[in-house]
């Protein structure tokens, strides 16, 4: 395994980190408890995972993951082997289940807590807001909207207060947002700055070959400002392995779930394709190309990766040994040149 620093901490982590939102739903507790074992003992020691998990977001299932990961810290006493992230989630359609009074004091408090029982934990890691409150392009959508009559207001230093007020309290180490804008990122750094609160250190994005937006504009926020993007669905739903090319396979996510349709559009199964053919011409497995590419990137902290089988974990979590030479990194440009992004 390769190690690298969790930007302005001193906690040092994996540049693979597991994820685990399918505990709880095409995962069981064993299941969990089975990749948890394996990614450890294979040098893994950084954890994603997130109050509304497991996914697909349900009532039924809400929280179920980061039950079964505090159900591992039980049996193993591994809790202080791993640098565990969690996220609260903002308001939205997804989120109508748990709360819907935003990212204010009380909604803070309240996610925190409960996700520190269901951890079995007295303190997260690295403590994210899981998307944004106010209206912002983010879960595939390309373009800004403005709202004029929206009815959010700014609050990116009250934020940072209730986080800095966790902080101190010991139940949260660092902060960071995920499937946020430049936009947010800079506010959040702005506000930071002028009222000596704690910086958001890392950004958790969506980022893969067929998902390159973040390079235009917080690419150079994360080298400039030294913010790490966590990225994920790195393999694109499992759609970057090939294996939904010719076949759906039974019990596979899309599958499963055919609304998660996100990087299944034409345009991206051309591209997938395409992808597909140029890991077979060098002999590589699809699924290690794809990783092995965004672990390359020097914006990028740690590659979140997740699996249904211990197999699929073994092969996501071997790409770390995978460098890619400068041939196929022009050829995988070639690609994107043809086909920019086709799955935001």
């Amino acid at each position: 395994m390769k190690y690298t620093l969790l930007p302005d901490t001193g906690l040092t982590v994996s540049k693979i980190c597991l994820g685990t939102m399918t505990w709880g739903e095409q995962n069981t507790e064993a299941d969990g408890h089975q990749q948890m074992d394996y990614a450890l003992e294979q040098g893994v020691n950084f954890f994603d995972t997130a109050e509304l998990y497991a996914v697909p977001a349900r009532k039924e299932t809400q929280g179920a993951t980061e039950r079964i990961i505090g159900s591992w810290f039980r049996k193993t006493g591994n809790r202080d082997k791993v640098i565990l992230a969690s996220k609260v989630a903002g308001p939205g359609y997804s989120n109508k289940h748990i709360r819907q009074n935003g990212f204010c004091r009380e909604a803070i408090t309240e996610a925190l807590n409960a996700s520190l029982k269901r951890l079995q934990t007295d303190y997260i890691d690295l403590y994210q807001l899981h998307w944004p409150e106010r209206n912002a392009n983010f879960f595939g959508k390309r373009g800004y909207e403005h709202r004029e009559n929206e009815q959010w207001k700014d609050n990116f230093a009250g934020i940072l207060e209730t986080l800095d007020h966790f902080i101190r309290e010991g139940k949260i180490r660092h902060i960071g947002v995920s499937n946020e804008t430049p936009y947010g990122v800079m506010r959040f750094l702005e506000e930071s700055r002028k009222h000596g609160l704690p910086k958001m250190v890392t950004v958790q994005n969506p980022y893969s070959l067929v998902n390159r937006q973040y390079e235009t504009g917080l690419a150079e926020i994360s080298m400039r400002e030294n913010i790490g993007l966590i990225p994920y669905s790195p393999l694109a739903f499992g759609t970057l392995s090939g294996k939904y090319l010719d076949a759906r396979p039974e019990n596979s996510r899309i599958t499963l779930f055919p609304g998660m349709s996100r990087y299944s559009s034409k345009q991206a199964t051309t591209a997938i394709r395409k992808y597909c053919a140029l890991a077979a011409a060098h002999r590589l497995s699809p699924a290690q190309m794809a990783l092995a590419f965004v672990n390359s990137r020097p914006f990028v902290t740690s590659t979140i990766i997740g699996a249904t089988t211990v197999e699929q974990l073994r092969e996501n979590i071997g790409s770390i040994d995978i460098n890619l030479n400068k041939e196929i990194m022009q050829e995988i440009d070639a690609i994107y040149q043809e086909f920019p992004d086709p799955a935001p």
